[in-house]
């Protein structure tokens, strides 16, 4: 090794040295400083962000002036992962984020390519050193709304016109670079395909190729070269300063052997103009195709953003006037004629019309609308006219809500996406180190020209690397999936709640208003002798008159939609947990459970068994007494929705349990779990257990998603590893959601978890793409193979390679806009076997047998177990829950100790004991140790 090698190798490794400070050296953290209330700082975009250090305090607002001096898609939106905030950052304009900053942490911020990062530190109040919190999940601060942003529809413009001007000047660089590269690139391969003779001499003149490419070095890649020194300047490096980086050599080295030949030896005089025009042109038009590709990845939002009605029909004064939707006011009364949109959130006044709310729910049939009923802004009327009252207008309306938790989905973080950005942090640093080391390698032990083949090797791992590609591999699917969830009619919240719900393994769902419709309604009638179902539909209706119980509403609006005639009642009285009495034309009316009428000496008779069918389908029997005689009884269910059975099915299909959790007695939930195909089920879960309930699920080693609507919900849904909410629910119950079902139907619960699925897939591809590209072509550029294999990759091929990796990873993520809900299989048949219920008595002799050691065994309604005589049980005939101590009555059987709330129920059972019998899984004999 001579002098010069040991000079090199020297030099390569003190710039590698260099580079590791320059990329990872400690860096000055600027702090906003506090004027009115509010710190303040302002931001420099160019190439990057200056400062891209922040340091605030917690607890006070904050104003972020970002201040972009420049053009073009990839620092034309600014993103917090962690905090959920996305702003759009026109082109030379400056635009304020506002947030507050209530918990401590660091938090990164990044361009919207994910290519160009800073970090805020909030700092805590006491002073001491914020902690590195990694942020994500519902506790982060949540961002207050910039006035400076403007609307969503104008972000979307801005965005867009940039986009446009982008892709143009795109096209006019990529044009002039392929005029002028073209001569040079046909006369050096033509020299050395066919020899000196098939090309003129005067075509491989150094001079003219140096004329040609010149405009192609300084006008063309104008963009990357801006782009990568200003970065660098920001001690970071993108795919920009890579291929600047390279291209400089190779161009400077051009330069050097064309203005002074003689101070090169002779075997190294070799120009590369053909591989700066090539590189550039080619770089630059795969960044032309991912403009246009990537142009398609947020169409959810321009979709969304053109629902809107621009005008509505106003009723002021009497008299209509059509004005801009903005002018709409909450409380203005607007008509809509059959085919118009819905200007914004509205309650029916009047009218009677079918609106196609297909656009916000996902649900292709249009829903019938009555006086009385809620109409979404942006759907379509579509039969007959509705007189309306505006209830939510602006950003309240549901449309802007739906756009908004888009917006924040997609500037939220997935999990796997860490991986990338950890990778992507140390990528370019080691990509430049090795490409110095490649140099070095092949100047020192490579064979003659050994200049030439170090700076080709050098060269060549500089343009073929690619970070862009693993950049863009997750966010480009994320926007696209949660669009597309978006436009199912499912918004997911955040990125990780995406890729959290295609791990599920167990659903949980809530009965009421989550498989059943959530309303009772009246589905029989069985009069005893001598009285008529309407005649009794009405005294009972009208005893129940007063009532707010929900099984009393249910009766009175039967006995409405049957347009009878309701008397009106007296003396009404209501017994707590038992019914009603009244007295509805002169004749006394008791309308309750079976007790009621026990209590005032009423022989039910044949009445308890037609009670007992009912309450084994799932249905609430109401006993009906009229002038002290048994006269019927009415059956009361809370209807199941018409797709849960075809939802559950579909759910199993994809493998994942179901589990339905309730407060009912364990009879109405095993007839609910054997109608909709559920094969366990959670009974008589107080709704303050609820979250417990999905914890210890979760301890069974489950990854658990939760389905309710209710306020009683919201616990479990934050519990639960993925919470969705049924849109029509309570908005508490919505607000602790990772994902909420616009359309209320359980399909949506598919839905969301196939979409999570190709989401997912769709990202592990893409990272396979841009990982295995890199993984292979740094390697190989770098001249891995040339010894063995005497294989050298040209610069111009690495340029191709590197252009084709990003744009497949844009691509790929552009093919999941194909992804389209698909229809719910058919349910299957009803099991003979019935579900398996776990009710409070089983849930309280599993922790006692688990305490003492002692496996767990199930009990059954009504009967007893090794866990003793005063314990919570279930009556077997009614449902009802009591201590064993205050039984009424108890019986001893081969199966165990049965207990009753009441004599009667203990004489129905006494009638037909096996018909109560448990099943053979029950608890022991009394007195006799578990099997």
């Amino acid at each position: 090794m001579n002098l010069a090698d040991l000079v090199v190798v020297a030099a390569s490794v003190a710039l590698i040295a260099l580079l590791g400070w320059f990329f990872f050296g400690p860096r000055r953290a600027r702090t906003a400083q506090l004027q009115d209330g509010v710190q303040r700082i302002e931001v420099t975009v160019q190439g990057g962000y200056s400062p891209d250090v922040i340091k605030v305090r917690q607890g006070t607002p904050v104003e972020l002036v970002f201040d972009r001096q420049e053009s073009g898609e990839c620092t034309n939106r600014i993103v917090f992962p962690d905090l959920r905030i996305s702003a759009g950052l026109p082109a030379y304009t400056r635009t304020t984020v506002r947030l507050s900053p209530d918990k401590a942490g660091a938090f990164g911020f990044a361009c919207g390519m994910n290519m160009i990062h800073g970090m805020l530190l909030v700092e805590p109040c006491g002073g001491e050193r914020a902690p590195d919190d990694g942020g994500g999940g519902r506790t982060t601060p949540e961002p207050i709304p910039s006035g400076g942003n403007g609307s969503a529809a104008d972000t979307e413009a801005a965005e867009a016109a940039e986009r446009r001007a982008e892709i143009t000047d795109l096209t006019r660089r990529v044009g002039l670079g392929a005029l002028l590269t073209a001569p040079v690139l046909f006369a050096v391969m033509a020299h050395e395909l066919f020899g000196a003779d098939w090309v003129p001499g005067w075509m491989l003149n150094h001079w003219l190729q140096l004329a040609l490419i010149t405009p192609v070095m300084l006008y063309t890649g104008w963009p990357i070269h801006k782009t990568g020194w200003l970065t660098l300047r920001h001690r970071a490096a993108d795919m920009n300063s890579l291929i600047t980086l390279g291209t400089s050599a190779a161009y400077g080295y051009s330069l050097l052997v064309t203005l002074l030949p003689g101070a090169l030896p002779e075997d190294v005089r070799e120009v590369y103009f053909e591989a700066v025009g090539v590189i550039l042109t080619l770089i630059l038009l795969g960044r032309l195709l991912e403009a246009r590709a990537r142009a398609g990845t947020g169409e959810a939002i321009r979709a969304l953003l053109g629902l809107r009605a621009r005008t509505a029909r106003v009723v002021r004064e009497g008299a209509e006037a059509e004005v801009p939707v903005e002018d709409v006011v909450v409380g203005d009364e607007m008509v809509i004629r059959p085919g118009e949109k819905i200007p914004v959130d509205a309650d029916v006044l009047s009218g009677n019309s079918a609106v196609d709310e297909s656009m916000v729910t996902g649900e292709p049939m249009p829903v019938t609308k009555h006086e009385g009923d809620t109409v979404i802004g942006a759907t379509v009327n579509t039969t007959g006219s509705l007189r309306v009252r505006a209830s939510k207008v602006g950003a309240d309306t549901m449309l802007a809500q739906i756009i908004r938790l888009v917006q924040q989905a997609q500037a939220s973080k997935a999990p796997i996406q860490r991986l990338a950005d950890a990778v992507s942090a140390y990528f370019v640093p080691a990509v430049i180190a090795i490409a110095v080391a490649a140099f070095a390698l092949w100047y020192t032990l490579g064979p003659p020209p050994a200049l030439t083949l170090a700076l080709v090797s050098a060269v060549a791992v500089l343009i073929i690397a690619c970070p862009c590609a693993l950049g863009l591999a997750t966010p480009l699917s994320i926007m696209v999936g949660t669009g597309k969830g978006a436009q199912a009619g499912i918004l997911i919240r955040s990125a990780e709640a995406l890729e959290t719900a295609h791990k599920l393994d167990t659903v949980v769902l809530d009965k009421t208003g989550t498989v059943t419709e959530g309303k009772p309604v009246l589905t029989d009638i069985r009069p005893a002798a001598g009285f008529g179902a309407d005649g009794l539909l009405a005294l009972v209706a009208a005893a129940e008159a007063d009532s707010e119980h929900p099984l009393a509403t249910a009766i009175v609006a039967a006995a409405r939609q049957s347009r009878l005639t309701v008397p009106v009642a007296s003396g009404f009285d209501s017994i707590t947990g038992k019914g009603v009495q009244a007295t509805v034309d002169g004749r006394a009316v008791l309308a309750g459970t079976a007790r009621l009428l026990a209590d005032v000496g009423i022989h039910t008779g044949e009445l308890t068994l037609i009670a007992e069918e009912f309450s084994t389908q799932g249905m609430t029997p109401v006993l009906a007494a009229v002038d002290g005689r048994a006269a019927g009884v009415l059956a009361v269910a809370d209807t199941v929705k018409d797709d849960s059975a075809q939802a559950i099915a579909a759910l199993r299909q994809l493998g994942i349990d179901v589990v339905m959790l309730t407060g009912d007695n364990a009879r109405t939930a095993t007839a609910i779990a054997a109608q909709v195909g559920v094969d366990r089920v959670l009974a008589e879960v107080l709704p303050e257990h609820k979250a417990d309930e999905i914890r210890r699920l979760q301890g069974e080693g489950r990854t658990v998603g939760m389905v309710g609507d209710g306020i009683n919900d919201a616990p479990a849904l934050a519990a639960a590893d993925v919470g969705l909410a049924i849109g029509t629910g309570t908005d508490v119950a919505i607000e602790a959601a990772d994902v909420t079902l616009i359309s209320g139907s359980l399909s949506g619960v598919v839905t969301a978890i196939r979409l999570s699925r190709a989401t997912m897939r769709n990202i592990r591809q893409n990272l396979f793409f841009a990982l295995v590209y890199n993984a292979v072509g740094i390697p190989l550029a770098a001249g891995a193979l040339p010894p063995a294999w005497g294989i050298r990759l040209s610069p111009i091929i690495a340029a191709a390679a590197m252009a084709l990796s990003s744009l497949s990873v844009v691509t790929n993520s552009g093919r999941l806009r194909r992804w389209h809900t698909t229809a719910l299989p058919d349910a299957a048949p009803a099991s003979v076997t019935e579900p398996r219920v776990e009710t409070a008595a089983h849930r309280t002799l599993a922790a006692h047998q688990t305490d003492s050691g002692r496996a767990p065994h199930p009990v059954g309604p009504g009967h007893e177990g090794q866990h003793g005589r005063h314990a919570t049980v279930v009556d077997p005939v009614c449902g009802m829950r009591l201590n064993s101590a205050e039984a009424a009555e108890h019986r001893d059987t081969p199966h165990g100790t049965v207990f009753f709330c009441s004599p009667q129920c203990a004489a129905t059972y006494g009638a037909n004991p096996e018909r109560y019998r448990p099943p053979a899984t029950d608890a022991p004999h009394e007195g006799s140790e578990p099997k």
